[in-house]
């Protein structure tokens, strides 16, 4: 088996900073001294926050392979660390045999990487200069940056507007744009960190489509996302990640099957409050219930996981009217990535 990417024991810490008070300050730096600076060292080691704790896994050649978790969970960390972009404190990450750490300069040549939130185009600068001065950089000539940008402008769909200023361009497009830097240099492996965050719908599904292209011209790919249906969609295997660990790694139809013997009960109710929950809760066969208020419609969503029990939505429902709350919708729905989050970890995905 051919692996593009190896990540084996990986764990990032970053030092917690103790919070003084104002008056705490001032006697530190007024007291500061070689005593004290050992006292702080003494202090810092052992308080540290783990942002990825000793994470395992191997992502094959031409493979999509999805990081899913909620922001917090360590997926940008770990992006960072594979990019060479941040020291890992323990553990070894292999790019195409390259070690992250030992030989970054080799790493950097065969990756191209989209960080989230990264405003790393030029916004005063059109789609196509932007991409002829990253293809510059890379060492080619102005006639094989150029040749290479209008290339990449039409892969993307942008030819119409690659001579207009980044600046008027939609967040889609912009995000476009930000994937034709990472391809300039034709790299082997793709890192993409939430390509998808902060676009519409349209634009979103786009990026999605254009992820699938490039998979099929033999990218290797790893995707990270908090979006269930995003990775559903595009990856070949996922590995859900939860507070820096990873909790389950399959591909997405093995890891729904987990839940074939469960029942998953969605409710659409007007009032709802703790006691009812609790309520709930004590019914047999009932695994989880969760609840999310909708602010836009005014109502509350209530899931509920429970083994395959064919007389307990009656039960719910029992429950539900006897406390007088008005049910507006009730569905039972297979078992989503969502779900198997749910039942790994007792929480929602947006939580």
């Amino acid at each position: 088996m051919s692996y593009a990417l190896v990540v084996e024991n990986l764990r990032k810490e970053f030092p917690r900073k103790e919070r003084l008070s104002l008056k705490g300050r001032i006697h530190r730096i007024l007291h500061r001294n070689k005593k004290v600076v050992e006292e702080d060292r003494v202090q810092a080691k052992g308080k540290c926050f783990i942002a990825v704790e000793n994470v395992n896994f191997s992502i094959k050649q031409g493979e999509i392979f999805g990081l899913l978790g909620p922001n917090g969970a360590g997926k940008t960390t770990m992006i960072k660390m594979i990019s060479t972009l941040l020291e890992p404190s323990a553990g070894r990450v292999l790019v195409h045999g390259f070690n992250v750490v030992k030989e970054p300069r080799q790493v950097r040549q065969t990756l191209g990487t989209v960080l989230a939130g990264e405003r790393s185009i030029y916004w005063k600068l059109t789609g196509r200069e932007n991409l002829e001065y990253f293809a510059a950089l890379y060492g080619m000539s102005r006639k094989e940056a150029q040749k290479r940008a209008a290339a990449l402008l039409e892969k993307l769909e942008l030819t119409q507007r690659g001579d207009e200023l980044v600046e008027n361009y939609s967040s889609g497009m912009k995000q476009r744009i930000a994937l034709g830097k990472a391809l300039i240099a034709e790299p082997q492996i793709l890192l993409l960190d939430e390509p998808t965050v902060g676009l519409d719908p349209q634009a979103a599904r786009r990026l999605r489509e254009i992820v699938l292209e490039l998979k099929a011209e033999g990218k290797t790919i790893l995707l990270t996302t908090h979006y269930m249906e995003e990775a559903d969609i595009l990856s070949d295997r996922i590995a859900i990640i939860d507070q820096g660990k990873i909790i389950a790694l399959d591909t997405p139809e093995s890891l729904k099957e987990q839940l074939s013997d469960q029942k998953v009960i969605e409710l659409l109710v007007k009032d709802f409050t703790e006691e009812i929950k609790d309520k709930l809760r004590k019914l047999v066969a009932i695994q989880q219930v969760l609840v999310r208020y909708d602010d836009l419609n005014e109502n509350w969503q209530l899931t509920v996981h429970s083994d395959n029990d064919d007389g307990l939505i009656a039960r719910v429902i029992k429950v539900l009217i006897a406390q007088q709350i008005s049910i507006q919708n009730v569905s039972v729905t297979e078992p989503s990535l969502e779900d198997v989050f749910i039942h790994l970890t007792g929480k929602s995905l947006r939580e």
